[in-house]
């Protein structure tokens, strides 16, 4: 960082700000301001039997009892978190396996959210569970309040199904916790200045010993103010029990240590690859090319090697993935001897199980993957088990649950895999179709869309279309069974299309890449190729035409906004980032540098302002209509991006509706029933602006 006597010379300008004001999340001016808009919202969309009726049925799909109850293994037993009309904040629930397989399971209550926030008085938002393994007895519950990215951590005891009498716990606030041994933790939370990065994450990890004062946790490592976060973590596998820490840099840079005879060994890859270790390998994604000297490998391959060659020198690594111009690495599950990897093959999903036997890696397809549609791979158990999870879906297929298990030796073919759950059609879905389609953006890049219509669509321009998009953080979407989007617009014969922009991880990590920092705009030009497109092949026109995304998504939809007003028939833009010069400044928005520049940079800040949508809207010229919403209770992307968007939008007299939930966090909700009022007003909104 810049000395502070130097600052003036080395740091961009700030545009004069009027809105700023609005940054207070809780002041009393600021929440008057943001009831005064919720309250215009709701008498323009949500006051109508056509709103209320589709918000009921939102809202039944959202807490059917015909779900799939999805579950995870914990010591004997198999656990599952539930939300329904009966449970609004949800029960933490287990079952064994063979009740599980039964139509309607009988379930054993472990813990009940809604009442537990009724005798606490606190509106708690399961964030989930941190087990002690491989023992299984006791587990770190995090609660949130009101959905926000700070947690509560509570020690727990899975036998007595009770909270732990003087047992670990934790106060608000953005943690990293990891088991150390039944009676010691590696602690990552707030100790008071200078224990947090300058993103909101923890800086230290301290050792915490059972029946000690968490402020007394002895130091063991500490990354720099401006790191993202740092974090510790203890391998419970039996025989290759070890301790790493891993300083994460930016978003996508990191370091990782190996604690070794008392000392922090630092593990030497890329520190833009990200390692794991399973059994005796060493894992390594990588994000760029490395040359290792006598080999290079390609970025977006995944690797392994054994762990402790690899530590002491070796690097003739297995190369599990090897991309292509487009396949790229989804994620990968060890099992107790195989690696299931999941890939993508033009934004089509694959599964390969993978085993290593007699000094080389036997592969093997794994079937039931759906040509057009999403597949999750999971293991049971890994420390355990070879039996693994696989959830399939589609467009127009629900989602199944099936089990499955791969031999422990020979060929890793799956055998007697096992539908265990299926869920209902939530909507009509005759005369419907799923395709993929390709535009070309204005660099001559192929950008690959899918697109969910009426089989006999009329290419006449006529039909209301939503484009969704986020295109960014090498997150890629893929064609899922999305029930509220069937029952609150397929069904109407409108269409539904997802759009492959560069920025995401549709095709790896280069993908990803070639719209970073000043290539950003790469990302918005893909975008509006793909509506182009649309309207080329007559599906939709403009006025049909209407666009949504969220969070880094939410950007798109402000540039899209203020690039391309004249392309689109209305814009929801949600819990998004919009102002681009303090977005650093505010949460979490520090961590994402690495994605976007870092302004306060003047020749950073000379690429970043042409793609900040709150100061390029433009006084002369006409917008669509456009809905912000937001959460007062976002601790990730500050609510006033959203507010001051709004602010500015309405002072010129543009078309504007903006809604902030008081709750809910990044996610926008804390309950089913506040989901589903606010999917609500962005289909009603939708509806009543591409008609």
């Amino acid at each position: 960082m810049p000395h502070a006597s130097r600052a003036a010379d080395t740091t961009a300008p700030t545009p004069a700000d009027p809105y700023q004001w609005l940054e207070e999340v809780t002041g009393e001016k600021q929440l008057e301001w943001v009831k005064e808009r919720n309250a215009k919202v709701t008498a323009a969309l949500a006051d109508n039997d056509a709103f209320r009726l589709l918000e009921k049925r939102i809202l039944s799909i959202l807490d059917s009892k015909d779900r799939i109850p999805m579950v995870g293994k914990i010591g004997p037993h198999f656990y599952n978190f539930w939300r329904d009309a009966q449970n609004p904040k949800g029960v933490w629930r287990r079952t064994s396996l063979e009740e599980y397989r039964k139509a309607q399971p009988a379930w054993e209550t472990v813990i009940d959210l809604d009442a537990l926030a009724e005798r606490e008085k606190e509106n708690w938002v399961w964030h989930g569970v941190a087990v002690f393994q491989p023992d299984d007895k006791r587990c770190l519950v995090e609660l949130s309040r009101g959905g926000a990215d700070a947690e509560v951590i509570r020690e727990y005891d899975l036998e007595a199904k009770a909270f732990v009498a003087g047992g670990f716990e934790l106060p608000e606030a953005k943690s990293r916790v990891a088991w150390r041994d039944a009676d010691t933790l590696l602690v990552g939370t707030d100790f008071g200045a200078g224990s947090m990065t300058t993103s909101g994450y923890p800086r230290t990890i301290r050792v915490w010993k059972r029946g000690t004062k968490l402020a007394d946790a002895e130091l063991v490592y500490e990354g720099a103010d401006d790191d993202m976060a740092v974090s510790g973590f203890k391998d419970p596998t039996p025989g290759f029990e070890r301790e790493f820490y891993v300083r994460q840099k930016t978003f996508w840079t990191n370091d990782m240590f190996e604690l070794r005879d008392g000392q922090l060994v630092q593990v030497p890859k890329p520190e833009d690859a990200n390692a794991s270790v399973h059994r005796e390998w060493l894992l390594l994604e990588l994000r760029k090319d490395w040359d290792t000297g006598a080999k290079t490998y390609p970025a977006g391959a995944l690797l392994a090697i054994d762990h402790e060659r690899f530590m002491a020198g070796d690097r003739d690594c297995h190369v599990l993935f090897a991309p292509s111009p487009r396949t790229s690495l989804v994620s990968f599950a060890p099992t107790r001897h195989h690696i299931l990897v999941t890939t993508l093959d033009n934004v089509r999903n694959r599964v390969e199980a993978l085993s290593w036997q007699e000094g080389k890696w036997l592969r093997e397809p794994l079937s039931g993957v759906p040509d057009l549609g999403t597949a999750g791979v999971s293991a049971v158990d890994d420390l355990d088990s070879d039996d693994f999870f696989l959830v399939t879906a589609s467009p127009l297929q629900p989602s199944t649950l099936a089990l499955g298990s791969l031999p422990a030796s020979g060929q890793p073919k799956a055998t007697g895999v096992e539908k265990l759950k299926s869920a209902p059609s939530f909507f009509e879905s005759k005369g419907l179709v799923v395709e993929q389609h390709e535009a070309t953006s204005a660099d001559g890049t192929k950008v690959p869309y899918f697109q969910i219509g009426p089989k006999d669509l009329k290419l006449d321009g006529s039909t209301p279309t939503l484009l969704y998009g986020y295109g960014g953080f090498e997150i890629p979407l893929l064609p899922g069974y999305e029930a509220i989007t069937g029952a609150a617009w397929l069904e109407k014969g409108n269409v539904s299309v997802i759009a492959n922009i560069r920025g995401g991880g549709e095709f790896g990590p280069a993908w990803h890449q070639a719209a970073l920092k000043e290539n950003r705009p790469r990302a918005y030009e893909d975008f509006i190729a793909v509506g182009e497109d649309l309207v080329r092949r007559k599906v939709t026109s403009p006025e049909h035409l209407g666009i949504k995304g969220g969070s880094n998504g939410g950007l798109l939809m402000g540039n899209m906004l203020v690039r391309r007003p004249d392309l689109w028939g209305g814009v929801v833009c949600q819990v998004p980032l919009l102002d681009m010069r303090r977005y650093h400044t505010l949460l979490a928005g520090a961590s994402w540098q690495g994605e976007y520049g870092n302004p306060d940079k003047p020749e950073e800040w000379e690429f970043i302002r042409g793609f900040s949508p709150y100061h390029n809207i433009d006084p002369a010229k006409d917008y669509p209509p456009i809905l912000i919403t937001t959460s007062t209770r976002d601790d990730r992307v500050h609510p006033g991006h959203a507010r001051k968007m709004a602010a500015r939008l309405e002072e010129l007299k543009k078309p504007v509706l903006s809604y902030e939930n008081i709750e809910g966090g990044h996610g926008g909700a804390a309950d089913n029933k506040q989901r589903a009022f606010m999917d609500a007003l962005g289909w009603t909104f939708l509806s009543k602006e591409l008609k």
